[in-house]
């Protein structure tokens, strides 16, 4: 049992000494796995733009950026979409792109209130497939009452793209008072997520038509800032993120690491679609890592964690909430699962990426 121990503790030293180290990109090209949101992704930021940037702003690496211009707070944030198919049931490349830079803003606790819009069409794309994304575009805008103000549009040549990529940057306005972030989750705080993971990324995967799996599924992308807005009125809330690329389980390693605390996780309290764990489990695919378009993670004080469930069932978009773990002290930066079988094991940062292009 002691020796057991004592491997336990070696390879969590071991974990921790790697990640100690200063971040360094090995790779001499840019591969999958780059923008994957794992390992690789965590890296190339940090030993390339954070280094090269690096400025109190840019260096939480939240959502969004916390401003302050004229006196007024701000949110600001920007992403760009490269989804493959361009329509997928449930959505397009249009409402994913005002969803999810609507998204970065709402768990960040802003109000959003206007959007820029960059376009890079391949020559040759069909004008009919750009007019249904800006109409998917508009109606998502006009729903979450977000005002898009500017833009820009590129062609690049026949088998330079993609079809459409598109880039969005959301400006949101910040209560002067709300100061939410990862960095503060403490031992006894509980954590949530608004809804059943993994729906949007096996959703686009299906949709490439390239497996044998049949699914009644439909991407879950949508606009969260209702839904933020009500547990926000529940004491006690200490962060939000959208759980996109990377899933759930890369949130929980960020906070965890941020907060330098541990999450422990239950397995069997993640809610999971059957259709979702089907195919997961036909890929060998833990849900925890696939990507959701319209689903958060929340860190609540533990105190009010009854009270954060009820505000976010109460909502339509909120009635599969659940908590799905808790923090504590130790190993500090560390996720554990504990797993339906009866184990624990740990839950770290993928380094790749099973399923590519999904966002």
């Amino acid at each position: 049992m002691k020796a057991g121990m004592r491997t336990e503790d070696d390879v969590l030293e071991r974990i921790e000494r790697a990640r100690r180290r200063k971040p360094k990109v090995r790779e001499t090209r840019i591969t999958a796995a780059h923008g994957a949101g794992g390992k690789a992704t965590q890296t190339l930021v940090e030993a390339v733009f954070v280094d090269a940037f690096r400025n109190a702003l840019l260096e939480p690496l939240g959502d969004s950026a916390d401003l302050v211009l004229g006196g007024t707070r701000l949110a600001m944030t920007t992403d760009s979409y490269v989804v493959s198919p361009l329509f997928f049931p449930g959505g397009n490349i249009g409402d994913l792109a005002v969803n999810g830079t609507v998204n970065d803003l709402a768990v960040a606790g802003a109000t959003p209130a206007y959007l820029s819009c960059g376009f890079i069409l391949e020559e040759g794309f069909a004008v009919a497939d750009l007019r249904r994304i800006v109409a998917s575009m508009r109606e998502c805008a006009e729903a979450v009452g977000v005002t898009l103000v500017t833009g820009d549009t590129k062609v690049v040549g026949k088998g330079s793209g993609d079809g459409c990529y598109v880039n969005t940057t959301g400006v949101g306005l910040l209560p002067p008072d709300r100061a939410l972030g990862i960095h503060t989750a403490r031992p006894g705080d509980v954590v949530l997520v608004s809804g059943p993971v993994g729906e949007h990324g096996v959703t686009v995967m299906l949709a490439r038509g390239e497996l044998d799996i049949e699914a009644d599924l439909v991407s879950d992308t949508a606009p969260l800032a209702d839904l933020c807005a009500r547990l926000l009125a529940v004491p006690g809330v200490r962060a939000m993120r959208d759980a996109t690329r990377g899933g759930v389980a890369t949130v929980l390693n960020e906070i965890a690491r941020a907060a330098e605390v541990s999450v422990v996780v239950d397995e069997d309290a993640v809610p999971v679609r059957d259709e979702v764990r089907g195919a997961c489990e036909l890929l060998g695919i833990d849900p925890l890592y696939v990507a959701c378009e319209g689903r958060f993670v929340a860190v609540v004080d533990g105190a009010h964690a009854d009270e954060a469930v009820a505000a976010l069932r109460a909502h339509p978009q909120g009635a599969d909430a659940a908590v799905i773990g808790r923090v504590g002290p130790d190993p500090a930066g560390t996720v554990l699962l504990n797993t339906a079988f009866g184990g624990t094991r740990i839950a770290d940062l993928l380094v790749g990426d099973p399923l590519p292009r999904i966002c």
